[in-house]
């Protein structure tokens, strides 16, 4: 009987064992498979302090420990992007602020982005 949260070796099945089979691609992820992602309980301060180099530097916080701990960081550049999730009672209260009469989400995303150029700036 599997103990509760005990989990099955991952593998990965060949045909006849012929690696020229498997697409590159693949064989390429099964490193990634093999990884085993872990978490640090910090103070908020050594978190923050770390999330903010990495974005200094352009890394993701996962990269920018592989790079404090002397590990090769081999991810892409990050696109500088902020998201955040809306829903429609947030929509709606944008609709409002903005003195909108019905709720336009594109404009309301222009809106947005507007107001966050003004405050980067005014920083």
């Amino acid at each position: 009987m599997k103990k509760c949260g005990q989990k099955k070796p991952l593998t990965i099945k060949r045909h006849n064992h012929d690696m020229s089979k498997i697409p590159l691609k693949w064989e390429k992820s099964a490193h990634a498979i093999k990884a085993t992602q872990i978490a640090f309980d910090t103070s908020v301060d050594v978190t923050n302090q770390i999330r903010a180099e990495a974005a200094m530097q352009g890394l993701s916080p996962s990269d920018m420990v592989r790079q404090i701990v002397g590990l090769d960081v081999i991810s892409k550049p990050k696109r500088p992007r902020l998201t955040v999730s809306l829903s429609d009672q947030d929509y709606t209260l944008l609709a409002k602020r903005y003195q909108m009469e019905h709720v336009d989400k594109l404009e309301i995303k222009k809106r947005m982005y507007s107001e966050l150029i003004q405050h980067h700036e005014k920083s």
